[in-house]
C-alpha cells in the first residue's frame, strides 16, 4: 500500500505522519511507499521543523532526512491513499483531482479512527511544544489504525 500524507508546509504534521507510519511498516516488515508533501512552498527543500524532529526523536523516529516537497497531480498515480490533515488540504487536493478515481483516494487522516467526522489534526506550528505532542498522539493512533485496516492479514 502506497500512502501519502499532505499538510500545509510539509514541515510539521505530514512528515511526522510519514515517519510514524514508516516506523510501523518497518516494525511489521510491511512493504509500500510512504511519503509526505505540502501545498505551500515557504520551506521548499528544507527539513522538518525542529519541534517535529524533536517529538519524532522522542518516539524513536528520525525524520531529519526528509525534505519539503509540493503536492503534484502525479501523486494521484503514485499513491493508493492520500491522507490530509484538515479541510484546506482536502479542498486543495480535490481541486487537482482529475476524476472519480483520484477523488476516491483522498480522506482526512483522522477519519480512520472517527469515520466521516472530518476532524482536523490542528497545525502545531504557531503553538508550543504541547501542540506537537497532541499532533503526534493523534497521528500515531491513526497510523496504527491504518496498519490494522490495511494489513489485516499481517501480525500487528
Amino acid at each position: 500500500m502506497n500512502i501519502l500524507f499532505v499538510c500545509t508546509g510539509n514541515i510539521c504534521r505530514s512528515p511526522l505522519a510519514e515517519g510514524i507510519l514508516r516506523k510501523k511498516y518497518t516494525e511489521r516488515d510491511l512493504r509500500g511507499r510512504i511519503d509526505s508533501c505540502g501545498f505551500e512552498s515557504f520551506h521548499l527543500g528544507e527539513p522538518p521543523d525542529a519541534r517535529t524532529q524533536k517529538i519524532a526523536r522522542t518516539n524513536g523516529i528520525d525524520v531529519s532526512s526528509h525534505r519539503v516537497r509540493m503536492f503534484s497531480v502525479d501523486d494521484f498515480d503514485r499513491f493508493d491513499l492520500i491522507y490530509v490533515m484538515d479541510s484546506y488540504h482536502y479542498q486543495s487536493v480535490m481541486r487537482l483531482a482529475r476524476h472519480a478515481d483520484d477523488r476516491s483516494k483522498v480522506d482526512f487522516i483522522l477519519n480512520v479512527v472517527s469515520p466521516g467526522q472530518n476532524n482536523p489534526v490542528k497545525d502545531p506550528y504557531f503553538s508550543d511544544y504541547s501542540a506537537f505532542e497532541t499532533a503526534y498522539d493523534q497521528l500515531n493512533e491513526a497510523c496504527e489504525q491504518i496498519v490494522r485496516d490495511q494489513f489485516k492479514g499481517e501480525t500487528p
